[in-house]
Protein backbone atom coordinates (compact mmCIF):
# COMPACT_ATOMS: atom_id res chain seq x y z
CA UNK A 1 0.00 0.00 0.00
CA UNK A 2 1.27 3.50 -0.45
CA UNK A 3 2.03 5.53 2.48
CA UNK A 4 -0.77 6.79 4.27
CA UNK A 5 0.86 10.48 4.77
CA UNK A 6 1.10 11.35 1.09
CA UNK A 7 -2.57 10.31 0.27
CA UNK A 8 -3.03 13.05 3.01
CA UNK A 9 -1.16 15.34 1.41
CA UNK A 10 -2.87 14.44 -2.38
CA UNK A 11 -6.16 14.89 -0.55
CA UNK A 12 -5.51 18.21 0.70
CA UNK A 13 -3.89 19.36 -2.25
CA UNK A 14 -6.89 18.79 -4.13
CA UNK A 15 -9.28 20.10 -1.37
CA UNK A 16 -7.33 23.16 -1.88
CA UNK A 17 -7.48 23.47 -5.51
CA UNK A 18 -11.44 23.05 -5.67
CA UNK A 19 -12.18 25.82 -3.00
CA UNK A 20 -10.20 28.10 -4.98
CA UNK A 21 -11.83 27.86 -7.85
CA UNK A 22 -15.04 27.32 -9.73
CA UNK A 23 -15.22 23.83 -12.20
CA UNK A 24 -15.58 26.14 -15.21
CA UNK A 25 -11.92 26.90 -14.74
CA UNK A 26 -10.88 23.68 -14.80
CA UNK A 27 -11.45 22.55 -18.49
CA UNK A 28 -7.63 23.03 -19.38
CA UNK A 29 -6.58 21.35 -16.56
CA UNK A 30 -7.98 18.16 -17.39
CA UNK A 31 -7.56 18.87 -21.65
CA UNK A 32 -4.01 19.74 -21.09
CA UNK A 33 -3.33 16.51 -18.70
CA UNK A 34 -1.56 13.59 -19.28
CA UNK A 35 -1.56 10.01 -17.71
CA UNK A 36 1.60 7.24 -18.08
CA UNK A 37 2.94 4.35 -16.75
CA UNK A 38 6.42 3.50 -16.69
CA UNK A 39 7.71 -0.29 -16.21
CA UNK A 40 10.80 -0.64 -15.14
CA UNK A 41 12.96 -4.08 -14.89
CA UNK A 42 16.34 -4.10 -13.43
CA UNK A 43 19.17 -6.95 -12.61
CA UNK A 44 21.88 -6.02 -10.60
CA UNK A 45 24.97 -8.17 -9.73
CA UNK A 46 27.95 -7.03 -8.32
CA UNK A 47 31.08 -9.03 -7.91
CA UNK A 48 33.91 -8.85 -5.40
CA UNK A 49 37.13 -9.57 -7.06
CA UNK A 50 39.93 -8.19 -3.94
CA UNK A 51 40.94 -11.00 -1.59
CA UNK A 52 38.87 -12.35 1.01
CA UNK A 53 35.86 -10.04 0.70
CA UNK A 54 33.18 -9.83 3.55
CA UNK A 55 30.45 -10.16 0.94
CA UNK A 56 31.60 -11.91 -2.50
CA UNK A 57 28.68 -10.58 -4.56
CA UNK A 58 25.62 -8.62 -3.57
CA UNK A 59 22.90 -7.95 -6.12
CA UNK A 60 19.04 -7.87 -7.17
CA UNK A 61 16.52 -8.21 -9.02
CA UNK A 62 13.13 -5.94 -9.19
CA UNK A 63 10.36 -4.67 -11.06
CA UNK A 64 9.17 -1.68 -10.25
CA UNK A 65 6.35 0.85 -11.46
CA UNK A 66 6.02 4.89 -12.00
CA UNK A 67 2.25 6.13 -12.54
CA UNK A 68 2.57 9.66 -13.17
CA UNK A 69 -0.59 12.29 -13.49
CA UNK A 70 0.31 15.76 -15.28
CA UNK A 71 -2.78 18.26 -14.80
CA UNK A 72 -2.85 21.54 -17.01
CA UNK A 73 -3.52 24.83 -15.16
CA UNK A 74 -6.89 26.28 -14.84
CA UNK A 75 -7.55 29.31 -16.58
CA UNK A 76 -6.95 32.04 -14.52
CA UNK A 77 -4.90 34.92 -13.98
CA UNK A 78 -2.95 32.99 -10.97
CA UNK A 79 -2.77 29.94 -12.87
CA UNK A 80 -3.14 26.66 -10.68
CA UNK A 81 -2.82 22.71 -11.14
CA UNK A 82 -1.71 19.41 -9.32
CA UNK A 83 0.31 16.70 -10.19
CA UNK A 84 0.13 13.05 -8.40
CA UNK A 85 2.58 10.58 -8.56
CA UNK A 86 3.14 6.53 -7.14
CA UNK A 87 5.82 4.35 -7.18
CA UNK A 88 5.54 0.93 -6.75
CA UNK A 89 8.51 -1.55 -6.87
CA UNK A 90 8.49 -6.08 -6.01
CA UNK A 91 11.31 -7.54 -5.43
CA UNK A 92 12.06 -10.89 -7.58
CA UNK A 93 15.12 -11.59 -6.01
CA UNK A 94 18.11 -10.45 -4.01
CA UNK A 95 21.16 -11.44 -2.16
CA UNK A 96 22.89 -8.39 0.28
CA UNK A 97 22.56 -4.91 -0.13
CA UNK A 98 23.48 -2.89 -3.01
CA UNK A 99 21.89 0.27 -2.29
CA UNK A 100 18.62 -0.94 -4.74
CA UNK A 101 16.34 -2.09 -2.24
CA UNK A 102 15.08 -1.20 1.48
CA UNK A 103 17.65 -3.54 3.59
CA UNK A 104 16.84 -4.11 7.32
CA UNK A 105 21.00 -5.04 8.27
CA UNK A 106 19.73 -6.53 11.65
CA UNK A 107 18.05 -9.32 9.85
CA UNK A 108 20.18 -8.86 7.17
CA UNK A 109 17.15 -9.12 4.38
CA UNK A 110 15.92 -7.55 1.30
CA UNK A 111 11.95 -6.01 2.05
CA UNK A 112 9.99 -7.71 -0.76
CA UNK A 113 8.24 -4.92 -2.11
CA UNK A 114 8.16 -1.33 -1.27
CA UNK A 115 5.81 1.95 -2.60
CA UNK A 116 5.03 5.89 -2.32
CA UNK A 117 3.17 8.71 -2.99
CA UNK A 118 2.70 12.23 -3.59
CA UNK A 119 1.61 15.16 -5.11
CA UNK A 120 2.35 18.42 -6.07
CA UNK A 121 0.87 21.63 -6.24
CA UNK A 122 1.95 23.97 -8.61
CA UNK A 123 1.04 27.99 -9.09
CA UNK A 124 2.03 29.94 -12.61
CA UNK A 125 1.82 33.50 -12.69
CA UNK A 126 3.56 35.65 -15.94
CA UNK A 127 7.05 33.78 -16.03
CA UNK A 128 7.47 32.47 -12.38
CA UNK A 129 5.87 29.19 -11.27
CA UNK A 130 6.27 27.47 -7.33
CA UNK A 131 5.55 23.77 -7.04
CA UNK A 132 4.84 22.66 -3.21
CA UNK A 133 5.28 18.80 -2.82
CA UNK A 134 7.48 15.93 -4.99
CA UNK A 135 10.34 17.31 -6.81
CA UNK A 136 12.84 15.87 -8.87
CA UNK A 137 15.59 18.77 -8.94
CA UNK A 138 18.42 18.94 -11.26
CA UNK A 139 20.31 21.67 -9.41
CA UNK A 140 24.08 22.29 -8.15
CA UNK A 141 22.75 21.75 -4.74
CA UNK A 142 20.41 18.98 -4.87
CA UNK A 143 19.76 16.51 -7.36
CA UNK A 144 17.84 13.12 -8.43
CA UNK A 145 18.83 9.57 -8.65
CA UNK A 146 17.52 7.65 -11.12
CA UNK A 147 20.31 4.89 -11.36
CA UNK A 148 18.79 2.06 -9.46
CA UNK A 149 14.79 1.28 -9.50
CA UNK A 150 12.74 4.21 -8.08
CA UNK A 151 14.19 7.74 -8.21
CA UNK A 152 14.87 9.84 -5.28
CA UNK A 153 11.98 12.09 -4.80
CA UNK A 154 12.23 15.46 -2.60
CA UNK A 155 9.78 17.26 -0.79
CA UNK A 156 9.98 21.12 -0.58
CA UNK A 157 8.63 24.24 -2.36
CA UNK A 158 11.17 25.74 -5.43
CA UNK A 159 9.80 28.77 -7.04
CA UNK A 160 10.95 29.56 -10.62
CA UNK A 161 11.18 32.59 -12.45
CA UNK A 162 12.22 33.88 -16.07
CA UNK A 163 10.55 37.30 -15.75
CA UNK A 164 13.90 38.47 -17.07
CA UNK A 165 15.07 37.77 -20.86
CA UNK A 166 18.13 35.27 -20.54
CA UNK A 167 18.52 34.88 -16.63
CA UNK A 168 16.33 32.23 -14.39
CA UNK A 169 16.43 32.89 -10.97
CA UNK A 170 15.55 29.63 -8.64
CA UNK A 171 14.83 29.63 -4.97
CA UNK A 172 13.11 27.40 -2.37
CA UNK A 173 13.43 24.94 0.15
CA UNK A 174 13.62 21.30 0.17
CA UNK A 175 12.50 19.58 3.81
CA UNK A 176 13.12 15.80 3.01
CA UNK A 177 13.65 13.41 0.80
CA UNK A 178 13.01 9.61 -0.13
CA UNK A 179 15.60 8.23 -1.15
CA UNK A 180 16.06 5.40 -3.75
CA UNK A 181 16.28 2.34 -1.37
CA UNK A 182 12.97 3.95 0.77
CA UNK A 183 9.56 4.69 1.10
CA UNK A 184 9.54 7.26 3.82
CA UNK A 185 10.69 11.13 3.96
CA UNK A 186 13.58 11.42 5.61
CA UNK A 187 15.04 15.14 7.27
CA UNK A 188 18.39 15.36 5.87
CA UNK A 189 22.01 14.46 7.29
CA UNK A 190 25.24 14.17 6.14
CA UNK A 191 26.20 10.70 4.73
CA UNK A 192 27.88 8.52 7.13
CA UNK A 193 27.17 9.66 10.19
CA UNK A 194 24.24 9.17 11.80
CA UNK A 195 20.05 9.61 10.56
CA UNK A 196 19.81 11.77 14.22
CA UNK A 197 22.38 14.07 13.24
CA UNK A 198 20.03 15.24 10.58
CA UNK A 199 18.80 19.18 9.74
CA UNK A 200 15.56 21.02 9.41
CA UNK A 201 15.68 21.72 5.78
CA UNK A 202 18.37 22.64 2.49
CA UNK A 203 17.22 26.05 1.86
CA UNK A 204 18.73 27.76 -1.49
CA UNK A 205 18.86 29.93 -4.51
CA UNK A 206 20.83 30.74 -7.89
CA UNK A 207 20.76 32.01 -11.19
CA UNK A 208 21.41 30.75 -14.60
CA UNK A 209 22.09 33.85 -17.31
CA UNK A 210 23.06 33.11 -20.79
CA UNK A 211 25.66 35.57 -21.56
CA UNK A 212 25.70 35.14 -25.01
CA UNK A 213 23.78 32.05 -27.09
CA UNK A 214 25.80 29.32 -26.72
CA UNK A 215 27.59 30.62 -22.85
CA UNK A 216 26.04 30.56 -19.60
CA UNK A 217 27.03 31.27 -16.14
CA UNK A 218 25.35 30.05 -13.22
CA UNK A 219 25.50 30.79 -9.45
CA UNK A 220 23.97 28.50 -6.28
CA UNK A 221 23.70 28.87 -2.70
CA UNK A 222 22.53 26.43 -0.45
CA UNK A 223 22.43 25.86 3.13
CA UNK A 224 21.69 22.03 4.76
CA UNK A 225 21.20 23.59 8.53
CA UNK A 226 23.57 22.45 11.07
CA UNK A 227 25.63 20.83 9.15
CA UNK A 228 27.07 22.61 5.93
CA UNK A 229 26.73 25.82 3.68
CA UNK A 230 27.70 25.41 -0.25
CA UNK A 231 28.34 27.97 -2.68
CA UNK A 232 28.97 26.68 -6.38
CA UNK A 233 29.88 28.88 -9.40
CA UNK A 234 29.76 27.37 -13.10
CA UNK A 235 30.33 27.93 -16.81
CA UNK A 236 28.98 26.52 -20.02
CA UNK A 237 29.98 27.32 -23.26
CA UNK A 238 29.23 25.66 -26.72
CA UNK A 239 31.65 26.46 -29.61
CA UNK A 240 31.02 25.60 -33.32
CA UNK A 241 34.66 24.22 -34.88
CA UNK A 242 33.18 23.84 -38.21
CA UNK A 243 33.76 21.52 -40.49
CA UNK A 244 30.93 19.47 -38.51
CA UNK A 245 32.88 19.47 -35.24
CA UNK A 246 31.20 20.90 -31.91
CA UNK A 247 33.58 21.79 -28.48
CA UNK A 248 31.83 21.72 -24.97
CA UNK A 249 33.50 23.11 -22.42
CA UNK A 250 32.15 23.51 -18.39
CA UNK A 251 34.41 24.85 -15.05
CA UNK A 252 33.17 24.31 -12.17
CA UNK A 253 33.62 25.40 -8.52
CA UNK A 254 31.79 24.37 -5.09
CA UNK A 255 33.35 25.60 -1.70
CA UNK A 256 31.58 23.84 1.15
CA UNK A 257 32.09 24.77 4.73
CA UNK A 258 30.06 23.76 8.73
CA UNK A 259 27.18 25.54 9.33
CA UNK A 260 25.70 25.99 12.81
CA UNK A 261 25.87 23.07 15.28
CA UNK A 262 27.71 21.39 12.48
CA UNK A 263 25.92 18.10 12.84
CA UNK A 264 28.20 15.34 11.31
CA UNK A 265 31.47 16.71 11.83
CA UNK A 266 33.69 19.44 10.07
CA UNK A 267 33.32 20.39 6.78
CA UNK A 268 35.86 21.63 5.05
CA UNK A 269 35.62 21.18 0.84
CA UNK A 270 36.42 23.13 -2.44
CA UNK A 271 36.83 22.03 -5.61
CA UNK A 272 37.64 22.47 -9.32
CA UNK A 273 36.68 20.98 -11.74
CA UNK A 274 37.21 21.60 -15.89
CA UNK A 275 35.95 19.13 -18.42
CA UNK A 276 35.37 19.44 -22.54
CA UNK A 277 33.59 17.33 -24.75
CA UNK A 278 34.33 17.36 -28.57
CA UNK A 279 32.04 16.09 -31.17
CA UNK A 280 31.57 15.31 -34.67
CA UNK A 281 29.41 12.67 -37.05
CA UNK A 282 27.77 10.79 -34.03
CA UNK A 283 31.43 10.42 -32.28
CA UNK A 284 32.07 12.06 -28.46
CA UNK A 285 35.14 11.95 -27.36
CA UNK A 286 35.92 13.94 -24.03
CA UNK A 287 37.85 14.41 -21.07
CA UNK A 288 37.70 16.18 -17.50
CA UNK A 289 39.86 17.15 -14.62
CA UNK A 290 38.74 17.12 -11.13
CA UNK A 291 40.65 18.51 -7.80
CA UNK A 292 39.66 18.09 -4.21
CA UNK A 293 41.21 20.69 -1.72
CA UNK A 294 40.61 21.06 2.25
CA UNK A 295 40.49 18.94 5.37
CA UNK A 296 37.41 16.59 4.38
CA UNK A 297 35.57 15.55 1.26
CA UNK A 298 32.49 16.58 0.06
CA UNK A 299 29.95 16.45 2.23
CA UNK A 300 27.19 13.90 0.15
CA UNK A 301 23.69 13.84 1.32
CA UNK A 302 22.35 10.61 2.51
CA UNK A 303 21.26 7.87 0.73
CA UNK A 304 25.10 8.48 -1.58
CA UNK A 305 22.64 11.30 -3.41
CA UNK A 306 24.63 11.77 -6.87
CA UNK A 307 26.60 15.28 -7.68
CA UNK A 308 26.30 15.47 -11.59
CA UNK A 309 28.14 18.76 -11.49
CA UNK A 310 31.14 16.87 -10.25
CA UNK A 311 32.32 15.78 -13.64
CA UNK A 312 34.02 12.63 -12.54
CA UNK A 313 31.56 11.40 -10.19
CA UNK A 314 30.27 7.81 -11.21
CA UNK A 315 29.87 4.68 -9.46
CA UNK A 316 32.18 5.83 -7.36
CA UNK A 317 31.78 9.77 -6.07
CA UNK A 318 36.01 10.54 -6.57
CA UNK A 319 34.98 13.01 -3.65
CA UNK A 320 38.04 12.18 -1.13
CA UNK A 321 39.70 14.65 0.94
CA UNK A 322 42.48 15.83 -1.22
CA UNK A 323 41.59 13.75 -4.46
CA UNK A 324 43.06 14.42 -7.98
CA UNK A 325 40.82 12.68 -10.66
CA UNK A 326 41.09 12.90 -14.24
CA UNK A 327 38.96 10.78 -16.76
CA UNK A 328 39.04 10.12 -20.50
CA UNK A 329 35.30 8.99 -22.12
CA UNK A 330 34.27 8.30 -25.51
CA UNK A 331 31.09 7.90 -27.15
CA UNK A 332 28.88 6.79 -30.16
CA UNK A 333 25.77 7.84 -31.59
CA UNK A 334 24.75 4.79 -34.05
CA UNK A 335 22.11 6.93 -35.26
CA UNK A 336 25.17 8.38 -37.66
CA UNK A 337 25.91 4.79 -39.06
CA UNK A 338 21.90 4.28 -40.00
CA UNK A 339 21.08 2.25 -36.60
CA UNK A 340 18.84 4.94 -34.83
CA UNK A 341 18.28 4.58 -30.50
CA UNK A 342 21.24 2.72 -30.48
CA UNK A 343 23.85 4.34 -28.35
CA UNK A 344 27.55 3.47 -26.57
CA UNK A 345 29.60 5.22 -23.77
CA UNK A 346 32.99 4.13 -22.75
CA UNK A 347 34.53 5.81 -19.56
CA UNK A 348 37.74 5.93 -17.78
CA UNK A 349 38.01 7.54 -14.21
CA UNK A 350 41.59 7.78 -11.84
CA UNK A 351 41.88 9.08 -8.88
CA UNK A 352 44.92 9.45 -6.67
CA UNK A 353 46.05 11.05 -3.55
CA UNK A 354 43.45 10.28 -1.52
CA UNK A 355 44.23 11.85 1.98
CA UNK A 356 43.42 9.01 4.26
CA UNK A 357 43.95 10.79 7.59
CA UNK A 358 47.28 11.70 9.61
CA UNK A 359 50.06 9.04 9.29
CA UNK A 360 48.64 6.93 6.77
CA UNK A 361 49.62 6.54 3.30
CA UNK A 362 47.81 8.26 0.42
CA UNK A 363 45.30 6.04 -2.00
CA UNK A 364 43.95 6.25 -5.02
CA UNK A 365 41.15 4.37 -7.36
CA UNK A 366 40.06 3.91 -10.62
CA UNK A 367 36.72 3.05 -12.39
CA UNK A 368 36.54 1.66 -15.92
CA UNK A 369 32.68 2.30 -17.64
CA UNK A 370 30.99 0.87 -20.68
CA UNK A 371 27.36 1.78 -21.15
CA UNK A 372 24.76 1.08 -23.88
CA UNK A 373 21.51 1.75 -24.75
CA UNK A 374 18.76 0.74 -27.40
CA UNK A 375 15.59 2.26 -27.91
CA UNK A 376 12.88 0.82 -29.99
CA UNK A 377 12.26 3.23 -33.01
CA UNK A 378 9.25 1.86 -34.35
CA UNK A 379 6.10 -0.95 -34.30
CA UNK A 380 4.07 -1.95 -31.43
CA UNK A 381 6.67 -2.29 -29.05
CA UNK A 382 8.19 1.14 -30.18
CA UNK A 383 10.19 3.40 -27.24
CA UNK A 384 10.70 -0.09 -25.24
CA UNK A 385 14.41 0.60 -23.75
CA UNK A 386 17.25 -1.51 -22.91
CA UNK A 387 19.96 -0.61 -21.06
CA UNK A 388 23.40 -2.47 -20.03
CA UNK A 389 25.78 -1.18 -17.89
CA UNK A 390 29.38 -2.45 -16.75
CA UNK A 391 31.32 -1.26 -14.16
CA UNK A 392 34.85 -2.02 -12.70
CA UNK A 393 36.37 -0.40 -9.99
CA UNK A 394 39.45 -1.05 -8.42
CA UNK A 395 40.52 0.72 -4.84
CA UNK A 396 44.03 0.19 -3.30
CA UNK A 397 42.59 0.64 0.29
CA UNK A 398 38.75 -0.38 -0.60
CA UNK A 399 36.62 -3.14 -2.50
CA UNK A 400 37.50 -3.99 -6.00
CA UNK A 401 34.54 -5.02 -7.95
CA UNK A 402 32.93 -5.92 -11.53
CA UNK A 403 29.19 -5.28 -11.26
CA UNK A 404 26.60 -5.32 -14.18
CA UNK A 405 23.21 -3.77 -14.57
CA UNK A 406 21.02 -4.41 -17.30
CA UNK A 407 17.12 -2.68 -17.25
CA UNK A 408 14.52 -2.20 -19.39
CA UNK A 409 11.48 -0.05 -19.41
CA UNK A 410 8.43 0.94 -21.31
CA UNK A 411 5.97 3.92 -20.84
CA UNK A 412 2.46 3.53 -21.53
CA UNK A 413 1.05 7.41 -22.67
CA UNK A 414 -2.71 6.88 -21.55
CA UNK A 415 -3.57 10.34 -23.11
Amino acid sequence: MFQSRSSLHVMKYASLLGLAFPWAVYADVIDDSHLSLTARNLYLNRNFTNKDPAFPKIGNWSQGFDLQFKSGYTDTPLAVGLDVDGQYAVRLDAHGNDGSLPYNPVTEKTANDYSRAGATLKMRYSKTELKVGDYKPFLPVASNDPSRQLDTIYQGAVLESREVENLTLTGGRFWSAVTRQSSDHEQFYRNGTLDSDDSMGLDFGGATYALRPNLEATYFYGVMHDIYRQHYAGVKHTGDLGAGYKLKTELGYFNNSEDGDARGGEVDNRSYSASMIVSHSGHQFGVAYERMLGETGYPNINGYIPQPFLPNFAGLGFWNAGERSWSVRYGYDFAAAGLPGLTLLTRYIKGTDIDRGQGLADGRESERDIWATYVVQSGPLQGLSFDFKNIHVQQQYGNDYDEFRLATSYTWRFW
